[in-house]
């Protein structure tokens, strides 16, 4: 009697399995939640220690968007220069390649991964930014909405640093050249979102302008994914 053939796990299986393997060791090691964050608190530390050297004048309520991003986006880069570390180090990618599955399914798990840890990470950041640097000012009523573009921005990052940091995986002096492509790349959304945070937090006569940064980020972050979800099959096969 022949034996029945087992039939191939569904792609959302492998991409549950995926995504479990890497939060199962990042909540044992939890080496890069901890980096990230202890990160983003010695750039809040430089960023307390140079603005206490302003005039009085300065109003750090117009510049809270841009040095907020300015934070995620270098917190963003070390997480992703350490996203592929446990595949590097045990050649745990090549055992994954083996297995007969749509290569944009790792893509999709190791994003999913990175936006994860992005976002807790955020969850600590930006309440201790905004103790830190605008407790003495009065944030406009729109400003609890930033949470829109933190999260349209993390998606963005860790879409398009996923398939960066992968493609830089194996060069020599990665961590200059993963910045090197990304900041350049990640731009019109950096500049989107930094316009929808500042213009939430100030406040602003012409609300659609809020609407239409994140429609540009929006419509980026669709682009530059669905490129790069095209793209990383033949990037894991060159």
């Amino acid at each position: 009697m022949a034996r029945a053939s087992t039939p191939n796990p569904s792609a959302f299986s492998q991409f549950r399995t995926l995504l479990a393997k890497d939060l199962r060791i990042e909540f044992r090691t939890k080496e890069m939640v901890t980096s990230m964050g202890l990160y983003a608190l010695l750039v809040l530390t430089v960023y307390g220690a140079s603005l206490a050297q302003t005039a009085w004048g300065f109003n750090i309520l117009q510049m809270a968007g841009g040095l907020l991003w300015v934070v995620i986006i270098f917190t963003s880069l070390l997480g992703l220069n350490r996203s592929f570390s446990q595949e590097k180090e045990f050649a745990a990618l090549d055992g994954i390649l083996l297995v007969p599955m749509d290569r944009s399914v790792i893509f999709l798990a190791k994003m999913s991964a990175n936006l994860i840890f992005l976002l807790a990470i955020q969850i600590i950041t930006v309440p201790l930014f905004a103790f830190f640097f605008l407790a003495m000012t009065t944030p406009a009523n729109t400003a609890p909405l930033i949470v829109l573009p933190l999260l349209v921005g993390s998606v963005g990052i860790a879409g398009i640093g996923t398939l960066l940091s992968t493609i830089t995986m194996h060069t020599r002096g990665k961590d200059v050249l993963l910045a090197v492509l990304f900041i350049p790349l990640i731009f019109p959304l950096l500049y989107a979102c930094v316009s929808a945070t500042s213009m939430m937090l100030v406040g602003t006569d012409d609300p659609g302008a809020i609407w239409r940064s994140l429609a540009l980020a929006g419509g980026y972050d669709v682009i530059m994914i669905l490129l790069s979800w095209v793209l990383y099959d033949f990037l894991l096969s060159a």
